[in-house]
């Protein structure tokens, strides 16, 4: 009895350090999640949006920005194969990812050109119903098939998404005075939902049966999306001017560089979330970050929101919240988001 009753407390401390352990991680993981996705938020807002210098320019090469982002997150990419000795050679043939990375392309550039149009808080909550063209998509492409709570829960956050569109309080933001086109903007956004639906779905198809670590995938995919956003900016003729404008404007620049800097970070906190917590801690925390992202953007772009848009929003998180709780089985998912925007590189923050 002695003996059992000695052991009692090593035990008891053994289970405090695991408890301990498992709260600092969930700390870093939801830290570094939150710290670099609003941040990134905030930032493309400012750049797309808010106007730079004396003369009041605004900043409008999208295409540049994805440049920027992609070429980062390659270059972090294939170091972090180096570092660890893996296959840097590509896994699956070269043409697929570059048909991913055109669609995960044209996604970003659309989630950028939207933000010269609307809000952000309207492209966040707009970005809640994404799971609607996935749906699409993966019935059309991969024959899923889908059950009742799914298509309830898809038309509550575009119920949700609905109001908080059509029903805004006039926006008296000094930063987008003769700039809000709505029409315009929800093209964009419709745009962007349909193409990262398509893109996580296509990628999912392109990459069954191979065996590849998630960095060499990602490392790959974004080689091709800087080749062809870098061919697209020369073509439009935007090269130049996008970096005559960075030169006069040096805070443009670091608002760029930092920009591109949590993109890529925001990697290893999503990847490491998944893989420690599971897919369904992972949206919680993807939900919530949205959540914050509105609010932070309202307070400092001033952004006012009308009773109605208020009630979208607590349709959309509210039913967004309710799958995250429901879920019987959190999944464990090696999907990674990718600014942004979403894909196996799934989501564009």
């Amino acid at each position: 009895m002695a003996e059992s009753s000695s052991s009692s407390p090593p035990s008891t401390s053994s289970s405090l350090s695991v408890e301990s352990s498992k709260l600092w991680k969930a700390t870093f993981a939801v830290t570094g999640i939150m710290v670099t996705l609003v941040t990134y938020g905030l930032l493309q807002e400012k750049i797309m949006r808010v106007p730079y210098g004396a003369e009041k320019e605004y900043f409008k090469y999208s295409l540049f920005l994805v440049f920027c982002n992609r070429i980062t997150t390659s270059a972090v990419s294939a170091g972090s194969l180096l570092a660890s000795k893996k296959a840097i050679d590509p896994v699956a043939p070269i043409y697929k990812y570059f048909l991913v990375s055109v669609t995960n392309i044209l996604t970003t550039t659309c989630q950028y050109e939207a933000l010269k149009y609307v809000s952000f808080p309207v492209q966040t909550l707009a970005k809640c119903a994404k799971m609607i063209p996935v749906m699409v998509w993966g019935t059309l492409i991969m024959q899923k098939k889908y059950h009742a709570p799914d298509y309830l829960l898809a038309f509550l956050v575009t119920l949700g998404c609905s109001v908080f569109i059509l029903y805004p309080v006039s926006d008296i933001s000094p930063y987008s005075r003769g700039r809000e086109n709505t029409v315009w903007g929800v093209l964009l956004m419709m745009g962007y939902l349909g193409f990262d639906g398509f893109t996580s779905t296509f990628q999912d198809k392109l990459f069954k049966g191979y065996d590849m670590e998630i960095h060499n995938q990602i490392f790959y995919t974004t080689l091709c999306s800087c080749i062809l956003s870098l061919t697209g900016i020369i073509v439009q003729g935007h090269l130049i001017p996008a970096i005559e404008f960075v030169y006069r404007h040096h805070d443009c620049f670091f608002d760029i560089v930092l920009l591109s800097t949590v993109a890529t970070a925001s990697q290893f906190f999503i990847s490491y979330t998944i893989r420690t917590f599971g897919a369904l801690t992972f949206a919680t925390i993807m939900t919530t970050r949205q959540l914050v992202s509105i609010m932070l953007s309202c307070v400092w772009f001033s952004h006012p929101l009308s009773w109605e848009q208020w009630i979208g929003a607590v349709i959309v998180f509210g039913s967004l919240y309710a799958k995250s709780f429901w879920r019987k089985a959190p999944q464990k998912t090696t999907s990674i988001v990718q600014n942004g925007e979403s894909n196996n590189l799934k989501e564009n923050p």
